[in-house]
C-alpha cells in the first residue's frame, strides 16, 4: 500500500536561519568537522532551507496508543526526517528535523516549535545520554528568524512558579 508507512514532505523554508548551539561530540560522531558545523551552509540544511545531495525528506506515519487508549493513526507532526548518514565506525544515524514545518500528520499545528521548548529537548536529550538513558541525539539548535507563538498569555514564568509566587 503506497503512503502507509511514510509520506514524502520537503520541510517549510524559514527566513533567516542561524545556528544557536550545537553538540560538539555529536558532531564529531556523525563525521561532520567542525569547520561545515559553522558554515551558513550547514544552518540552512539544519533550517530546513536547503537539501544535502541524497536526503529524501518524509515523515513517518504510524498507530499507538495515548493515555492508555489506542489512538489509531499517528505521525509525524511536527518531525521530518532527511535521512540517513552511516559514520566512520559503520554505525546508521537517522538524520531528523524537529519543529520544521507541518507534515501530513500534523494536526491542526504549523508544525514549528518555540524556542523555550526547543532548547529544552536539544539540552535534556544530551543529558539524558551522558547521564546514560538511551535516548536520541542532538546535533543542533537553529533559530529561524521568524515568531512562534504558541500561548498569547506565556509571560516567562512557569505555573508553578507563578502559583509559588502568591502562595502564603
Amino acid at each position: 500500500m503506497h503512503g502507509a508507512l511514510y509520506s514524502r514532505v520537503d520541510p517549510t523554508p524559514v527566513a533567516a536561519p542561524r545556528l544557536l548551539a550545537h553538540a560538539r561530540e555529536v558532531a564529531s560522531l556523525l563525521g561532520i568537522r567542525e569547520a561545515d558545523v559553522v558554515s551558513p551552509e550547514f544552518a540552512q540544511v539544519f533550517g530546513g532551507n536547503a537539501l544535502l545531495d541524497g536526503m529524501q525528506p518524509y515523515a513517518a506515519n504510524y498507530g499507538g496508543h495515548q493515555f492508555g487508549h489506542w489512538a489509531g493513526q499517528l505521525g509525524d507532526r511536527r518531525a521530518i526526517t532527511l535521512g540517513e548518514t552511516i559514520n566512520a565506525a559503520g554505525e546508521r544515524w537517522g538524520l531528523q528535523l524537529k519543529g520544521t514545518g507541518s507534515t501530513p500528520y500534523s494536526r491542526t499545528a504549523d508544525g514549528r516549535a518555540v524556542l523555550r521548548s526547543s532548547i529544552r529537548e536539544f539540552l535534556c536529550s544530551e543529558a539524558m545520554h551522558h547521564l546514560g538513558v538511551p535516548t536520541t541525539r542532538a546535533l543542533n539548535l537553529v533559530a529561524t528568524g521568524e515568531q512562534v507563538v504558541r500561548d498569547m498569555f506565556y509571560h516567562g514564568h512557569s505555573l508553578s512558579t507563578v502559583f509559588r509566587s502568591y502562595s502564603m
